[in-house]
Protein backbone atom coordinates (compact mmCIF):
# COMPACT_ATOMS: atom_id res chain seq x y z
CA UNK A 1 0.00 0.00 0.00
CA UNK A 2 1.31 3.34 -0.87
CA UNK A 3 2.39 6.56 1.59
CA UNK A 4 -0.50 8.19 0.27
CA UNK A 5 -3.11 5.75 0.61
CA UNK A 6 -1.92 5.31 3.99
CA UNK A 7 -2.61 8.45 4.19
CA UNK A 8 -5.87 8.82 3.46
CA UNK A 9 -7.17 5.84 5.27
CA UNK A 10 -5.24 7.35 8.36
CA UNK A 11 -6.93 10.90 8.05
CA UNK A 12 -10.13 9.77 7.00
CA UNK A 13 -9.65 7.12 10.41
CA UNK A 14 -8.98 10.10 12.15
CA UNK A 15 -11.94 12.14 11.20
CA UNK A 16 -14.14 9.17 11.58
CA UNK A 17 -12.82 9.02 14.98
CA UNK A 18 -13.26 12.55 15.80
CA UNK A 19 -17.07 12.49 14.06
CA UNK A 20 -17.97 10.13 16.03
CA UNK A 21 -16.64 11.25 19.17
CA UNK A 22 -18.42 14.47 18.37
CA UNK A 23 -22.15 13.15 17.65
CA UNK A 24 -21.80 10.95 20.88
CA UNK A 25 -20.81 14.31 22.95
CA UNK A 26 -23.71 15.12 20.84
CA UNK A 27 -26.11 12.39 22.19
CA UNK A 28 -25.05 13.16 25.21
CA UNK A 29 -26.18 16.59 25.34
CA UNK A 30 -29.03 16.47 23.52
CA UNK A 31 -30.67 13.72 25.95
CA UNK A 32 -31.32 16.51 28.91
CA UNK A 33 -31.88 19.14 26.50
CA UNK A 34 -34.65 16.93 24.78
CA UNK A 35 -35.74 16.07 28.24
CA UNK A 36 -35.72 19.48 29.26
CA UNK A 37 -37.58 21.39 26.43
CA UNK A 38 -39.23 18.82 24.69
CA UNK A 39 -40.47 18.22 21.35
CA UNK A 40 -41.94 21.98 21.60
CA UNK A 41 -38.61 23.52 22.63
CA UNK A 42 -37.23 21.40 20.15
CA UNK A 43 -39.27 22.83 17.45
CA UNK A 44 -37.71 26.15 18.18
CA UNK A 45 -34.57 25.59 18.67
CA UNK A 46 -34.44 23.33 15.21
CA UNK A 47 -35.82 26.04 13.42
CA UNK A 48 -33.04 28.69 14.68
CA UNK A 49 -30.32 26.03 13.60
CA UNK A 50 -32.07 25.29 10.27
CA UNK A 51 -31.62 29.15 9.47
CA UNK A 52 -28.32 29.65 10.84
CA UNK A 53 -27.31 26.64 8.25
CA UNK A 54 -28.37 28.09 5.83
CA UNK A 55 -26.62 31.35 6.47
CA UNK A 56 -23.27 29.23 7.42
CA UNK A 57 -23.61 27.29 4.71
CA UNK A 58 -23.96 30.56 2.04
CA UNK A 59 -20.89 32.23 3.72
CA UNK A 60 -18.42 28.87 4.77
CA UNK A 61 -19.48 25.73 3.83
CA UNK A 62 -17.39 25.73 0.45
CA UNK A 63 -14.25 26.96 1.77
CA UNK A 64 -12.92 23.92 3.51
CA UNK A 65 -13.47 21.87 0.72
CA UNK A 66 -12.11 24.66 -2.18
CA UNK A 67 -8.90 25.03 0.46
CA UNK A 68 -7.90 21.58 0.54
CA UNK A 69 -8.33 21.10 -2.88
CA UNK A 70 -6.39 23.82 -4.00
CA UNK A 71 -3.49 23.90 -1.29
CA UNK A 72 -3.21 19.76 -2.19
CA UNK A 73 -2.70 20.74 -5.46
CA UNK A 74 -0.25 23.43 -4.60
CA UNK A 75 1.36 20.89 -2.34
CA UNK A 76 1.98 18.03 -5.10
CA UNK A 77 4.71 20.32 -6.93
CA UNK A 78 5.75 21.75 -3.79
CA UNK A 79 4.81 25.23 -4.37
CA UNK A 80 4.01 26.08 -0.55
CA UNK A 81 4.68 29.71 -1.05
CA UNK A 82 1.23 29.72 -3.23
CA UNK A 83 -0.40 26.92 -0.55
CA UNK A 84 0.14 29.85 1.74
CA UNK A 85 -1.17 32.44 -0.37
CA UNK A 86 -4.23 30.59 -0.41
CA UNK A 87 -4.68 30.65 2.99
CA UNK A 88 -4.40 33.98 3.14
CA UNK A 89 -6.65 34.67 0.47
CA UNK A 90 -9.33 32.70 1.44
CA UNK A 91 -8.86 33.95 5.25
CA UNK A 92 -9.83 37.50 3.49
CA UNK A 93 -13.05 35.75 1.48
CA UNK A 94 -13.94 33.91 5.21
CA UNK A 95 -14.02 37.17 7.00
CA UNK A 96 -16.24 38.73 5.24
CA UNK A 97 -18.47 36.59 4.17
CA UNK A 98 -18.39 35.73 7.96
CA UNK A 99 -19.55 39.12 9.08
CA UNK A 100 -21.87 39.69 6.69
CA UNK A 101 -23.75 36.29 7.47
CA UNK A 102 -23.25 37.44 11.31
CA UNK A 103 -24.93 40.60 10.64
CA UNK A 104 -27.90 38.76 8.69
CA UNK A 105 -28.48 36.80 11.02
CA UNK A 106 -28.70 40.00 13.76
CA UNK A 107 -30.89 42.58 11.78
CA UNK A 108 -32.95 40.05 10.47
CA UNK A 109 -33.79 37.16 12.55
CA UNK A 110 -37.40 38.38 13.39
CA UNK A 111 -38.80 38.49 9.73
CA UNK A 112 -36.87 35.02 8.97
CA UNK A 113 -38.36 33.12 12.18
CA UNK A 114 -41.76 34.77 10.66
CA UNK A 115 -41.49 33.72 7.24
CA UNK A 116 -41.23 30.25 8.50
CA UNK A 117 -44.24 30.39 10.83
CA UNK A 118 -41.88 30.00 14.46
CA UNK A 119 -41.54 33.46 15.81
CA UNK A 120 -40.38 32.30 18.41
CA UNK A 121 -37.25 31.19 17.28
CA UNK A 122 -35.78 34.86 17.05
CA UNK A 123 -33.96 34.51 20.22
CA UNK A 124 -32.28 31.40 19.02
CA UNK A 125 -31.53 33.01 15.82
CA UNK A 126 -29.84 36.20 17.05
CA UNK A 127 -28.01 33.91 20.00
CA UNK A 128 -25.91 32.41 16.70
CA UNK A 129 -25.00 35.22 14.74
CA UNK A 130 -21.39 35.57 15.93
CA UNK A 131 -20.90 31.98 15.59
CA UNK A 132 -21.35 32.44 11.78
CA UNK A 133 -17.63 33.94 11.79
CA UNK A 134 -16.31 31.75 14.27
CA UNK A 135 -17.20 28.90 12.38
CA UNK A 136 -16.07 30.91 9.01
CA UNK A 137 -12.41 31.58 10.15
CA UNK A 138 -11.96 27.96 11.53
CA UNK A 139 -12.75 26.51 7.77
CA UNK A 140 -9.73 28.10 6.23
CA UNK A 141 -8.10 26.94 9.05
CA UNK A 142 -9.36 23.22 8.96
CA UNK A 143 -9.39 23.51 5.00
CA UNK A 144 -5.70 24.35 4.91
CA UNK A 145 -4.84 21.73 7.58
CA UNK A 146 -6.34 19.36 5.72
CA UNK A 147 -4.54 20.20 2.46
CA UNK A 148 -1.67 19.72 4.22
CA UNK A 149 -2.50 15.76 4.46
CA UNK A 150 -2.73 16.61 8.38
CA UNK A 151 -6.22 15.73 9.59
CA UNK A 152 -4.86 15.46 13.02
CA UNK A 153 -5.96 19.69 13.77
CA UNK A 154 -9.46 19.05 12.49
CA UNK A 155 -10.22 16.38 14.73
CA UNK A 156 -8.77 17.75 17.99
CA UNK A 157 -10.99 21.16 17.07
CA UNK A 158 -14.05 19.32 16.73
CA UNK A 159 -14.03 17.46 20.01
CA UNK A 160 -12.80 20.00 21.94
CA UNK A 161 -15.66 22.53 20.08
CA UNK A 162 -18.06 19.82 20.81
CA UNK A 163 -17.37 19.35 24.64
CA UNK A 164 -17.69 22.97 25.27
CA UNK A 165 -21.09 23.15 22.79
CA UNK A 166 -22.09 20.26 24.98
CA UNK A 167 -21.58 21.88 28.13
CA UNK A 168 -22.47 25.29 27.61
CA UNK A 169 -25.63 24.53 25.70
CA UNK A 170 -27.16 22.22 28.57
CA UNK A 171 -25.92 24.90 31.37
CA UNK A 172 -27.65 27.75 29.55
CA UNK A 173 -30.63 26.06 28.52
CA UNK A 174 -31.10 25.23 32.34
CA UNK A 175 -30.44 28.91 33.35
CA UNK A 176 -32.83 30.31 30.90
CA UNK A 177 -35.62 27.70 31.70
CA UNK A 178 -38.77 28.57 31.76
CA UNK A 179 -41.88 26.23 31.15
CA UNK A 180 -43.99 29.00 29.94
CA UNK A 181 -41.01 30.60 27.80
CA UNK A 182 -39.41 27.37 25.78
CA UNK A 183 -37.96 29.82 23.50
CA UNK A 184 -35.56 31.26 26.34
CA UNK A 185 -34.27 27.63 27.02
CA UNK A 186 -33.85 26.66 22.70
CA UNK A 187 -31.76 30.22 22.95
CA UNK A 188 -30.25 29.32 25.38
CA UNK A 189 -28.83 25.67 24.08
CA UNK A 190 -28.18 27.35 20.76
CA UNK A 191 -25.83 30.08 21.81
CA UNK A 192 -23.89 26.80 23.63
CA UNK A 193 -22.74 26.09 19.85
CA UNK A 194 -21.13 29.00 19.49
CA UNK A 195 -19.34 28.73 22.91
CA UNK A 196 -18.06 25.53 21.49
CA UNK A 197 -17.33 27.28 18.39
CA UNK A 198 -14.74 29.94 20.13
CA UNK A 199 -13.08 27.19 22.11
CA UNK A 200 -12.42 25.23 18.89
CA UNK A 201 -11.28 28.34 17.04
CA UNK A 202 -8.68 29.26 20.03
CA UNK A 203 -7.31 25.32 19.73
CA UNK A 204 -6.85 25.95 15.61
CA UNK A 205 -5.36 29.15 16.61
CA UNK A 206 -3.03 27.59 18.80
CA UNK A 207 -1.73 24.23 16.36
CA UNK A 208 -1.00 26.89 13.74
CA UNK A 209 1.28 28.69 16.06
CA UNK A 210 2.92 25.90 17.00
CA UNK A 211 3.51 24.85 13.03
CA UNK A 212 4.23 28.54 12.01
CA UNK A 213 8.02 28.00 12.06
CA UNK A 214 7.58 25.33 10.14
CA UNK A 215 5.69 26.66 7.60
CA UNK A 216 7.44 29.71 7.78
CA UNK A 217 10.22 27.67 6.71
CA UNK A 218 8.94 25.78 3.73
CA UNK A 219 7.35 29.37 2.14
CA UNK A 220 10.41 31.04 2.48
CA UNK A 221 12.27 28.40 0.96
CA UNK A 222 10.02 28.09 -1.93
CA UNK A 223 10.05 32.42 -2.21
CA UNK A 224 12.76 32.48 -5.08
CA UNK A 225 11.74 29.16 -7.17
CA UNK A 226 8.42 28.77 -9.47
CA UNK A 227 5.51 31.08 -9.98
CA UNK A 228 4.16 33.30 -7.82
CA UNK A 229 0.16 33.48 -7.54
CA UNK A 230 -1.57 36.73 -7.23
CA UNK A 231 -3.42 37.17 -3.98
CA UNK A 232 -6.49 39.19 -5.59
CA UNK A 233 -6.50 36.45 -8.17
CA UNK A 234 -6.39 33.55 -5.35
CA UNK A 235 -9.47 35.00 -4.05
CA UNK A 236 -11.33 34.86 -6.78
CA UNK A 237 -10.54 31.16 -7.50
CA UNK A 238 -11.40 30.31 -3.99
CA UNK A 239 -15.02 31.95 -4.63
CA UNK A 240 -15.01 30.35 -7.69
CA UNK A 241 -14.65 26.52 -6.50
CA UNK A 242 -16.43 27.22 -3.44
CA UNK A 243 -19.10 28.25 -5.06
CA UNK A 244 -20.76 24.49 -6.89
CA UNK A 245 -19.94 23.42 -3.47
CA UNK A 246 -22.06 26.51 -1.58
CA UNK A 247 -24.76 26.20 -4.10
CA UNK A 248 -25.05 21.88 -3.67
CA UNK A 249 -25.30 22.24 0.32
CA UNK A 250 -27.56 25.68 0.11
CA UNK A 251 -30.21 23.59 -2.05
CA UNK A 252 -30.38 20.93 0.71
CA UNK A 253 -30.41 23.68 3.21
CA UNK A 254 -32.94 25.29 1.72
CA UNK A 255 -34.83 22.03 1.73
CA UNK A 256 -34.59 21.49 5.17
CA UNK A 257 -36.03 25.23 5.25
CA UNK A 258 -39.20 24.40 3.35
CA UNK A 259 -39.55 21.44 5.55
CA UNK A 260 -39.78 23.85 8.11
CA UNK A 261 -42.40 26.00 6.67
CA UNK A 262 -43.92 22.90 4.59
CA UNK A 263 -44.90 20.77 7.80
CA UNK A 264 -46.96 23.56 9.04
CA UNK A 265 -48.41 24.65 6.45
CA UNK A 266 -49.57 20.91 5.02
CA UNK A 267 -50.47 19.78 8.55
CA UNK A 268 -52.65 22.50 8.82
CA UNK A 269 -54.10 21.98 5.40
CA UNK A 270 -54.96 18.23 6.65
CA UNK A 271 -56.95 20.03 9.36
CA UNK A 272 -56.23 16.93 11.71
CA UNK A 273 -54.00 18.25 14.38
CA UNK A 274 -53.89 21.79 16.27
CA UNK A 275 -51.30 24.12 16.46
CA UNK A 276 -49.49 22.51 19.73
CA UNK A 277 -49.50 19.10 17.91
CA UNK A 278 -47.86 20.43 14.63
CA UNK A 279 -45.10 21.91 16.43
CA UNK A 280 -44.22 19.12 18.10
CA UNK A 281 -44.24 17.01 15.34
CA UNK A 282 -42.31 19.28 13.34
CA UNK A 283 -39.72 18.76 16.80
CA UNK A 284 -39.52 15.53 16.74
CA UNK A 285 -38.40 15.48 12.95
CA UNK A 286 -36.05 18.52 13.60
CA UNK A 287 -34.68 17.45 17.22
CA UNK A 288 -35.26 13.38 17.30
CA UNK A 289 -34.57 12.18 13.19
CA UNK A 290 -32.15 13.99 12.42
CA UNK A 291 -30.12 13.67 15.68
CA UNK A 292 -30.52 10.15 14.78
CA UNK A 293 -29.55 9.70 11.13
CA UNK A 294 -26.29 11.89 11.02
CA UNK A 295 -24.68 9.92 13.58
CA UNK A 296 -23.78 6.84 11.58
CA UNK A 297 -23.51 9.38 8.73
CA UNK A 298 -20.43 10.73 9.90
CA UNK A 299 -18.19 8.17 8.90
CA UNK A 300 -19.04 8.92 5.17
CA UNK A 301 -18.56 12.85 6.58
CA UNK A 302 -14.90 12.22 7.50
CA UNK A 303 -14.18 10.27 4.38
CA UNK A 304 -15.48 12.31 2.13
CA UNK A 305 -13.28 14.99 3.65
CA UNK A 306 -10.57 12.91 3.74
CA UNK A 307 -10.79 11.57 0.30
CA UNK A 308 -10.81 14.84 -1.60
CA UNK A 309 -7.09 16.27 -0.78
CA UNK A 310 -5.66 13.09 -1.87
CA UNK A 311 -7.88 12.30 -4.64
CA UNK A 312 -6.65 15.70 -6.41
CA UNK A 313 -3.22 14.76 -5.35
CA UNK A 314 -3.76 11.29 -7.07
CA UNK A 315 -4.82 13.79 -10.38
CA UNK A 316 -2.38 15.81 -10.19
CA UNK A 317 0.69 13.21 -9.97
CA UNK A 318 -1.53 11.18 -12.67
CA UNK A 319 -1.61 8.12 -10.39
CA UNK A 320 -4.74 6.82 -11.71
CA UNK A 321 -4.82 3.59 -10.00
CA UNK A 322 -4.71 5.21 -6.89
CA UNK A 323 -7.34 7.68 -7.46
CA UNK A 324 -9.96 4.36 -8.21
CA UNK A 325 -8.00 2.28 -5.30
CA UNK A 326 -9.01 5.20 -3.18
CA UNK A 327 -12.47 5.98 -4.09
CA UNK A 328 -13.38 2.09 -4.08
CA UNK A 329 -11.86 1.85 -0.77
CA UNK A 330 -13.92 4.65 0.94
CA UNK A 331 -17.18 3.67 -0.69
CA UNK A 332 -16.76 0.66 0.51
CA UNK A 333 -15.75 1.33 4.33
CA UNK A 334 -18.85 3.37 4.40
CA UNK A 335 -20.84 0.73 3.46
CA UNK A 336 -19.84 -1.40 5.98
CA UNK A 337 -20.92 1.14 8.71
CA UNK A 338 -23.78 2.44 6.87
CA UNK A 339 -25.79 -0.43 5.91
CA UNK A 340 -26.16 -1.85 9.11
CA UNK A 341 -26.27 1.22 10.72
CA UNK A 342 -29.80 1.93 8.81
CA UNK A 343 -31.04 -1.58 9.79
CA UNK A 344 -30.28 -1.12 13.56
CA UNK A 345 -32.12 2.46 13.60
CA UNK A 346 -35.25 1.08 11.78
CA UNK A 347 -35.75 -2.38 14.22
CA UNK A 348 -34.50 -0.59 17.26
CA UNK A 349 -35.98 2.93 16.75
CA UNK A 350 -38.74 2.93 19.62
CA UNK A 351 -36.30 1.32 22.35
CA UNK A 352 -33.58 3.56 21.63
CA UNK A 353 -35.72 6.87 22.01
CA UNK A 354 -37.24 5.00 25.20
CA UNK A 355 -34.12 4.80 26.50
CA UNK A 356 -32.62 8.26 25.67
CA UNK A 357 -35.56 10.38 25.94
CA UNK A 358 -37.90 8.81 29.05
CA UNK A 359 -39.77 12.17 29.52
CA UNK A 360 -40.32 12.37 25.64
CA UNK A 361 -39.82 9.08 23.72
CA UNK A 362 -42.50 9.74 20.59
CA UNK A 363 -41.17 9.96 16.87
CA UNK A 364 -39.85 6.22 16.28
CA UNK A 365 -41.97 5.63 13.17
CA UNK A 366 -40.06 8.74 11.75
CA UNK A 367 -36.63 6.97 12.31
CA UNK A 368 -38.34 3.82 11.37
CA UNK A 369 -39.45 5.10 8.21
CA UNK A 370 -36.27 7.28 7.47
CA UNK A 371 -33.58 5.05 8.62
CA UNK A 372 -32.53 4.02 4.99
CA UNK A 373 -31.49 7.53 4.08
CA UNK A 374 -28.54 7.13 6.24
CA UNK A 375 -27.25 4.58 3.65
CA UNK A 376 -28.47 7.25 0.77
CA UNK A 377 -26.70 10.10 2.26
CA UNK A 378 -23.35 8.11 3.55
CA UNK A 379 -22.81 6.65 -0.46
CA UNK A 380 -24.32 10.88 -1.67
CA UNK A 381 -21.16 12.15 0.72
CA UNK A 382 -18.46 9.74 -0.35
CA UNK A 383 -19.36 10.35 -4.05
CA UNK A 384 -19.76 14.05 -3.60
CA UNK A 385 -15.75 13.80 -2.04
CA UNK A 386 -14.46 12.23 -5.04
CA UNK A 387 -16.19 14.11 -7.76
CA UNK A 388 -14.81 17.35 -5.94
CA UNK A 389 -11.43 15.97 -5.94
CA UNK A 390 -11.19 15.30 -10.07
CA UNK A 391 -12.24 18.81 -10.58
CA UNK A 392 -16.14 17.87 -11.22
CA UNK A 393 -17.45 20.59 -8.71
CA UNK A 394 -20.82 21.71 -10.21
CA UNK A 395 -22.06 17.85 -10.46
CA UNK A 396 -22.93 17.47 -6.78
CA UNK A 397 -24.77 20.59 -7.72
CA UNK A 398 -26.56 19.37 -10.23
CA UNK A 399 -27.88 16.19 -8.03
CA UNK A 400 -28.84 17.95 -5.26
CA UNK A 401 -30.87 19.79 -7.71
CA UNK A 402 -32.55 16.91 -8.74
CA UNK A 403 -32.75 15.28 -5.03
CA UNK A 404 -34.96 18.48 -3.82
CA UNK A 405 -37.04 18.40 -7.05
CA UNK A 406 -38.15 15.10 -6.12
CA UNK A 407 -38.78 15.81 -2.78
CA UNK A 408 -40.81 19.01 -2.60
CA UNK A 409 -43.71 17.61 -4.51
CA UNK A 410 -43.48 14.59 -2.20
CA UNK A 411 -43.40 17.06 1.09
CA UNK A 412 -46.45 18.83 -0.45
CA UNK A 413 -48.90 15.61 -1.45
CA UNK A 414 -47.69 13.12 1.76
CA UNK A 415 -47.47 15.66 4.75
CA UNK A 416 -50.96 16.60 3.93
CA UNK A 417 -52.20 12.81 4.53
CA UNK A 418 -53.57 12.83 8.40
CA UNK A 419 -51.89 8.84 8.51
CA UNK A 420 -48.75 9.79 6.63
CA UNK A 421 -47.86 13.51 8.58
CA UNK A 422 -44.87 14.34 9.29
CA UNK A 423 -43.04 11.35 8.21
CA UNK A 424 -43.70 12.32 4.79
CA UNK A 425 -41.05 14.65 5.15
CA UNK A 426 -38.85 12.04 5.60
CA UNK A 427 -39.84 9.71 3.02
CA UNK A 428 -39.30 12.87 0.70
CA UNK A 429 -35.65 13.39 2.23
CA UNK A 430 -35.09 9.63 1.57
CA UNK A 431 -35.74 9.79 -2.09
CA UNK A 432 -34.06 13.17 -2.31
CA UNK A 433 -30.30 11.36 -1.12
CA UNK A 434 -31.26 8.03 -3.57
CA UNK A 435 -31.70 10.65 -6.35
CA UNK A 436 -28.68 12.75 -5.54
CA UNK A 437 -26.62 9.67 -5.09
CA UNK A 438 -27.06 8.12 -8.42
CA UNK A 439 -26.80 10.99 -10.13
CA UNK A 440 -23.28 11.32 -8.22
CA UNK A 441 -22.81 8.09 -9.61
CA UNK A 442 -23.63 7.94 -12.82
CA UNK A 443 -21.50 10.94 -13.73
CA UNK A 444 -18.23 9.14 -11.47
CA UNK A 445 -18.62 6.29 -14.19
CA UNK A 446 -18.95 8.46 -17.01
CA UNK A 447 -16.01 10.42 -16.47
CA UNK A 448 -14.02 8.34 -14.82
CA UNK A 449 -15.24 4.88 -15.56
CA UNK A 450 -14.84 4.13 -11.72
CA UNK A 451 -17.98 1.77 -10.69
CA UNK A 452 -18.54 0.79 -6.75
CA UNK A 453 -18.02 -3.12 -5.94
CA UNK A 454 -21.27 -4.05 -5.43
CA UNK A 455 -20.68 -7.19 -4.25
CA UNK A 456 -18.30 -6.30 -1.44
CA UNK A 457 -19.70 -2.50 -0.53
CA UNK A 458 -23.01 -3.50 -1.03
CA UNK A 459 -24.22 -7.23 -1.32
CA UNK A 460 -22.42 -8.53 1.64
CA UNK A 461 -23.28 -5.68 4.36
CA UNK A 462 -26.59 -5.78 3.60
CA UNK A 463 -26.78 -10.01 3.97
CA UNK A 464 -25.07 -9.14 7.21
CA UNK A 465 -26.95 -6.31 8.30
CA UNK A 466 -30.37 -8.29 7.80
CA UNK A 467 -29.03 -11.13 10.03
CA UNK A 468 -28.23 -8.81 12.33
CA UNK A 469 -31.71 -6.76 12.45
CA UNK A 470 -33.10 -10.01 13.05
CA UNK A 471 -31.34 -11.01 15.84
CA UNK A 472 -31.64 -7.52 17.43
CA UNK A 473 -35.36 -7.48 16.68
CA UNK A 474 -35.69 -11.21 18.27
CA UNK A 475 -33.37 -10.09 21.27
CA UNK A 476 -35.00 -7.41 22.09
CA UNK A 477 -38.34 -9.07 22.40
CA UNK A 478 -37.37 -11.65 24.63
CA UNK A 479 -35.36 -9.46 26.78
CA UNK A 480 -38.15 -7.10 27.35
CA UNK A 481 -40.71 -9.95 27.94
CA UNK A 482 -38.39 -10.84 31.33
CA UNK A 483 -37.35 -7.47 32.24
CA UNK A 484 -38.73 -3.52 31.99
CA UNK A 485 -35.49 -2.14 32.27
CA UNK A 486 -35.39 -0.38 29.00
CA UNK A 487 -31.86 0.25 29.10
CA UNK A 488 -30.71 -3.55 29.74
CA UNK A 489 -32.66 -4.83 26.67
CA UNK A 490 -31.81 -2.04 24.30
CA UNK A 491 -27.91 -1.69 24.89
CA UNK A 492 -28.09 -6.19 25.11
CA UNK A 493 -29.81 -6.29 21.66
CA UNK A 494 -27.44 -3.88 20.22
CA UNK A 495 -24.44 -5.93 21.86
CA UNK A 496 -25.99 -8.68 20.30
CA UNK A 497 -26.65 -6.81 16.55
CA UNK A 498 -22.85 -6.11 16.72
CA UNK A 499 -21.38 -9.29 17.64
CA UNK A 500 -23.53 -11.00 14.44
CA UNK A 501 -22.84 -8.29 12.09
CA UNK A 502 -18.94 -8.93 12.60
CA UNK A 503 -19.19 -12.89 12.68
CA UNK A 504 -21.69 -12.47 9.37
CA UNK A 505 -19.31 -10.56 7.53
CA UNK A 506 -16.05 -12.55 8.24
CA UNK A 507 -17.99 -15.58 7.14
CA UNK A 508 -18.44 -13.61 4.20
CA UNK A 509 -14.77 -12.53 3.68
CA UNK A 510 -16.57 -9.25 3.98
CA UNK A 511 -13.92 -7.26 5.63
CA UNK A 512 -10.82 -6.63 3.16
CA UNK A 513 -7.36 -7.42 4.36
CA UNK A 514 -5.88 -3.95 3.03
CA UNK A 515 -8.51 -1.72 4.70
CA UNK A 516 -6.64 -2.59 8.27
CA UNK A 517 -2.73 -2.98 6.92
CA UNK A 518 -2.03 0.85 7.80
CA UNK A 519 -2.95 0.75 11.29
CA UNK A 520 -1.14 -1.63 14.14
CA UNK A 521 -4.47 -2.92 15.17
CA UNK A 522 -5.38 -3.52 12.25
CA UNK A 523 -2.62 -5.69 11.62
CA UNK A 524 -3.24 -7.65 14.88
CA UNK A 525 -6.94 -7.96 14.35
CA UNK A 526 -5.62 -9.94 11.29
CA UNK A 527 -3.68 -12.71 12.36
CA UNK A 528 -6.93 -13.11 15.38
CA UNK A 529 -9.63 -13.03 12.09
CA UNK A 530 -9.39 -15.49 9.24
CA UNK A 531 -9.97 -12.84 5.75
Amino acid sequence: MTQRKQSFITNAAILAAAMIGVRFLGFLYHVPLTNLIGDLGNAYYGVGFQIYSFVLIVSSAGLPAAISKMVSERVAHDEYYNAHQVFRAAMYVAVVAGIAGALFLLIFAGPTADLLRRPESVYAIRSLSPTVLIVAVMAVLRGYFMGMHNAVPTALSQIVEQIFNAVFSVLLAYVLFDASRLELAAAGGTAGTGVGALAGLIVLIFIYKLAAPSIKKRVKADIDTGRRENHKDLRKIVLATAFPVIVGSAIFSISNLIDAAMVTSRLTASGAFTDFEITALYGQLSGKYTLMITLPVSISAAMSHAVLPTIRHSIVTGDLDGMHKKTGTAIRLSMIISIPAAVGLGVLSNPILSMLFPNHSEGGALITWGAVSVIFLALMQILTGVLQGIDKLRIPMYGAMAGVAIKLPLNYFLIAVPGINVIGAVISTCFCYLVAAIVNLYFLHRYTGIAPDYKNAFLKPAAAAVAMGLSAYASYHVLAGFSGNIIFCTMTAIGIAVLVYFTVMSALNGFLPEDFYSFKLGRKLLRWVKM
